[in-house]
């Protein structure tokens, strides 16, 4: 059973690769080429080359990404380079088979804004299934992992330095429209990275401990943690409870917690990632529940 689970969780983290770089190469094709904006990583470079020789930009990004897989192969590990080469592979191909696509956007900041939610999106779920698009996003997780900065940030400061060249090539302006975009994308990778979960922090202030634990671990199935409280107001003892749900035990919990004990204070929170067992891993019974 724990090898089944193990074995499905990696297969949606490659779905996840494949379908946010599948993203990642439509945003280049459809809004950052066409209005020539360098928005950092090795796409921008490649717009940067495709300016200045009409070097195909699908070829490009193959040949820079080869060196710079092996960097993550040996920095970040085998797991992480084996995914990153689907995310190599899989950019590039959807800009080439792309390339003639009729839907495109030229205008620098519809591009800015736009391109920037799609490759932000594409980047945020290609990290969500642990995985890079190889080239300067490799960069950007060994920048993470070393320094604790956020996915966001790290690619923000990575991509600041092929804008820079970006200025000489093109102009000021459009540089300024690709800082745009990549500033806008850092924010949209934190997003998908951390406040897509479904999940909710339950904060449950009550009198009636036995009652609320009942109600979570038999009604739910959940796990909890009991902290002890003191009421400011009535300055008796009472018990916080935390318990992390998902959407829909939460909508349950809610209505039993308004029909059995409507008297507890209860706070319901979003929960961006959550780590243990019930979650990313499997939950316990008997004797290590």
């Amino acid at each position: 059973m724990k090898k089944h689970t193990s074995q499905t969780k990696l297969l949606n983290e490659y779905i996840s690769i494949i379908l946010g770089s599948i993203l990642v190469g439509l945003s280049y094709n459809v809004f950052l080429l066409p209005a020539r904006l360098a928005a950092g990583g090795v796409s921008g470079i490649s717009t940067i080359l495709y300016e200045l020789n009409q070097y195909n930009p699908a070829y490009v990004q193959w040949m820079i990404n080869i060196p710079l897989f092996i960097v993550g192969f040996l920095l970040l590990g085998k797991d992480f380079s084996l995914k990153t080469l689907v995310g190599i592979f899989f950019v590039p191909f959807t800009i080439w088979l792309s390339t003639d696509i009729p839907f495109k956007i030229d205008n620098p900041l519809l591009s800015a804004i736009y391109g920037g939610i799609m490759l932000g999106v594409g980047l945020g779920i290609v990290y969500r299934g642990k995985g890079s698009t190889g080239g300067l996003a490799t960069v950007a997780q060994i920048l993470k992992k070393y320094t604790g900065l956020s996915s966001g940030y790290s690619q923000l400061i990575v991509d600041g330095f092929v804008v820079i060249s970006s200025a000489l090539v093109f102009n000021l302006e459009l540089a300024l429209y690709a800082m745009m975009s990549i500033y806008v994308t850092s924010k949209v990778i934190d997003f998908v990275q951390l406040q897509t979960s479904p999940s909710k922090l339950v904060l449950i202030i009550t009198e009636q401990e036995e009652l609320i634990q009942s109600i979570i671990k038999d009604e739910i199935d959940r796990g909890l943690t009991k902290i002890r409280s003191i009421g400011g107001f009535s300055n008796k003892e009472k018990t916080m409870i935390l318990c992390v749900v998902e959407q829909e035990e939460a909508i349950y919990l809610k209505k039993v917690m308004q029909e059995q004990e409507p008297t507890s204070f209860v706070v319901f929170l979003n929960a961006s990632d959550i780590l243990g067992r019930g979650f990313s891993l499997s939950k316990l019974y008997g004797s290590a529940r």
